[in-house]
């Protein structure tokens, strides 16, 4: 039998973000007999998915952080990886800072170029404003724009790219049967976390950083438990924001009532331990964790800015981050619904976003271009 064609992936880490969270649920669903991952990190220290991706028979590599000062090192670091690494056709690129200079190196050295868009906005600021500018070029320099979403497409490559044939609109898929509610879990995983009986936890999945509003979120739940101080904000994930929110908690006195489980890989049994799941970004390109609360038949608060692609079930309520007073009305609303099983319509909403069907589409995309780039 031949052997898989390896695609590289380029990623800032390799931790529980949006776009790491959809190249590994993208890895986990490919056939990896025919098709096989290998990623690019830009940081040194040990992330969270490295360990699963060395059991499903991938590598890792550790290429250096870009300042602006080892522009030129950067650079190098790319041209000397692609001359001892032929074995790779196909690049897909995650990263948008910097992927504008990579992606024509990678194009010299003969390979096809993948950028991919998770995001709609850099923030605010002078970083941002870099940001902005480096990522320009990227339009022109991939052959192939994929998007997590339209409104994630224009903005990285121009509105006009939204009709170009290289354009696709890739869904964020994910393993629709491995988030389905289930009693038992739920049953466990309140215990193991010390949720007492009859507790209303609102959760939420996303890294500490400033797009996920979770400073926003807690002020919520301050609001929320001042009411029903037997209620639990479930927070998974990490990030350099996680302290400030620890502080944050402990000045409102929430400490004992916010819990803090740190990253993990089994995120499936987080939703579990849910109620409600609230999610306030700033901005987004299209929440995967949104995706995946609906899987497990969870009433999902999300801010306004989400993108409407990501309400594909009746389960989902889009708010203004500026009229809390409605979020505790909607709050107040999940208190008395069931969760189970989802309806027909629901389940039949989620469809486009089973990684079942994403995986097969992308594979054979994979394999084309890998036979296009060798010829």
């Amino acid at each position: 039998m031949p052997q898989p064609v390896r695609i590289l992936h380029v990623l800032g880490g390799l931790d529980a973000g949006g776009a790491e969270s959809f190249a590994m649920n993208l890895y986990r669903a490919m056939d990896r007999r025919y098709v096989q991952f290998d990623f690019i990190k830009h940081t040194p220290r040990a992330c969270l998915f490295e360990p699963e991706i060395a059991r499903l028979g991938g590598r890792v590599f550790v290429c250096p952080r870009y300042t602006g000062k080892n522009h030129f090192a950067y650079l190098r670091w790319w041209k000397d990886f692609f001359a001892s690494h032929p074995e790779y056709k196909v690049i897909h690129s995650h990263v948008r800072s910097t992927a504008a200079l990579y992606l024509p190196v990678a194009k010299r050295y003969g390979l096809v170029t993948i950028a991919h868009s998770h995001s709609t906005s850099n923030g605010s600021g002078a970083a941002a404003m870099v940001k902005d500018l480096m990522q320009l070029p990227i339009r022109r320099e991939a052959e192939y724009l994929f998007a997590c979403s339209d409104e994630a497409g224009a903005w990285l490559y121009g509105k006009g790219a939204l009709q170009r044939p290289n354009y696709r609109r890739i869904s964020n898929g994910i393993d629709l049967a491995r988030f389905a509610f289930d009693g038992e879990t739920r049953a466990r995983m309140r215990a193991e976390l010390g949720i007492p009986d009859g507790a209303l936890v609102l959760g939420h999945i996303g890294r500490f950083t400033r797009p996920k509003n979770h400073v926003w979120l807690v002020e919520l739940f301050a609001a929320w438990n001042k009411h029903h101080p037997e209620s639990r904000l479930l927070l998974v994930g990490d990030g350099e924001l996680r302290e400030d929110v620890c502080r944050q908690c402990e000045t409102l006195g929430l400490t004992d009532k916010v819990l803090m489980p740190g990253a993990h890989t089994d995120t499936e049994n987080y939703y579990q331990a849910m109620d409600v799941f609230v999610f306030p970004s700033l901005w987004e390109g299209l929440p995967v964790s949104v995706v995946e609360a609906q899987a497990n038949g969870l009433p999902c608060l999300i801010s306004e800015v989400i993108t409407p692609e990501v309400r594909v079930t009746d389960l989902v309520q889009a708010l203004p981050t500026d009229a809390l007073a409605h979020w505790l009305e909607k709050l107040a609303d999940c208190r008395c619904r069931e969760q189970g099983a989802l309806t027909p319509a629901q389940y039949k909403g989620l469809q486009p976003f089973d990684m079942t069907w994403v995986a097969q589409d992308l594979q054979t995309f994979y394999r084309e271009q890998y036979e296009k780039a060798g010829r």
